[in-house]
């Protein structure tokens, strides 16, 4: 069978990185306790721990759907709110799991710039109403880096959490590329989650070089009450749980997680500057992490398209997102800005 070629799509194509694969091999050497209670779970709890400095609760649950909609469903009771960017990825990519896991719970659209919830768009939403008869607001959740590739630096985090305290809201974040965030910001782990307010984060390793299993991360223990059940009632409690969670100790490891998230944010870099030059092309957004935003003909759209490039087109406000992986390469960046500098000499 012919192999793909790297794509553009998006860095869910991107295979396993070898630290993150060998920690898989050494996991599968012999037996270990099932659903959790093994070594290398208890190990990768551990690292996290280190990682992001305190003594928070981790458990691990196989995709970011299930770890989004279950934390949400922790915070908030059926007849609460959830307050989000309306383009953040529960409300755009989730098929109504939060909503459906909460039994209810109602999402409650805000605006600002690039993608990321602005402050005052958070209160005015919040205080729209205060009666019984309208969903009561429980949680600020923030997608970092956001849907369409932008970062919030640490001083927007801690406007965000400081307002969410204020309100009595909890702080949700979905961090299913916060290591391409913590790369772009080079910003310690720690102060852009908890030190900024964050209560819960789902923590995402399948976009950084592992094959599944994402972490969801209670800085606030006393949240994560029976969150054990919850996965296990949704069918989120692995049996051999030690598949899911000794990947992570691979890319927690000697600084892997940043190597990879620092190479692919290169790599968007390396694309912008090749793109932007081109006649008849809009870069969207900044470009911030490890995807580039742009506008183009549709001819060469489906000019690309007919050339074998796969990518979306519908995330955000538009336009074609191009997102690079751990393992893009220079070579996949020339052979794509070669076919975009082609078909732009011909329509």
């Amino acid at each position: 069978m012919q192999k793909m070629r790297r794509q553009f799509a998006s860095d869910n194509y991107s295979g396993m990185c070898p630290e993150a694969f060998d920690a898989l091999v050494q996991a599968n050497i012999g037996h270990s306790i099932p659903y959790g209670d093994d070594e290398y779970t208890a190990r990768a709890c551990d690292m996290l721990r280190d990682f992001f400095e305190t003594d928070c609760e981790v458990f691990f649950v196989f995709n970011g759907t299930a770890a989004n909609s279950l934390a949400l469903a922790c915070l908030c009771q059926s007849y609460h709110s959830i307050i989000c960017h309306r383009y953040a990825h529960i409300e755009t990519d989730e098929c109504g799991a939060p909503e459906f896991f909460s039994n209810g719970t109602k999402i409650l659209l805000a605006e600002g710039e690039h993608g990321k919830l602005s402050p005052r768009e958070v209160e005015e939403v919040a205080g729209k109403r205060t009666d019984i008869h309208y969903p009561k607001p429980r949680v600020v959740s923030i997608t970092q880096a956001t849907e369409v590739g932008t970062v919030y630096s640490a001083d927007e985090l801690r406007e965000l959490g400081g307002l969410a305290k204020r309100l009595g809201l909890r702080f949700h974040m979905d961090g299913a590329r916060l290591a391409n965030a913590l790369a772009a910001l080079t910003a310690a782990p720690r102060d852009i989650t908890w030190k900024a307010g964050v209560d819960v984060l789902c923590f995402g390793g399948v976009k950084n070089g592992i094959a599944a299993g994402e972490a969801v991360v209670f800085f606030n223990r006393q949240l994560a009450f029976e969150f054990d059940y919850r996965c296990k009632q949704a069918g989120q409690l692995a049996s051999k749980m030690r598949f899911l969670s000794a990947p992570w100790t691979g890319l927690l490891s000697a600084g892997t997680w940043l190597k990879n998230a620092t190479h692919a944010n290169n790599c968007a870099r390396q694309l912008h500057e090749g793109l932007r030059g081109i006649q008849g092309l809009r870069v969207m957004f900044p470009v911030q992490a490890n995807s580039v935003f742009v506008e183009m003909p549709k001819a060469m759209i489906d000019g690309l398209h007919d050339r074998g490039w796969r990518f979306y087109t519908f995330i955000g406000e538009g336009g074609v997102r191009l997102m690079c992986s751990w393992d893009t390469t220079d070579q996949d960046i020339d052979d794509f800005l070669g076919d975009v500098r082609t078909l732009a000499r011909t329509i």
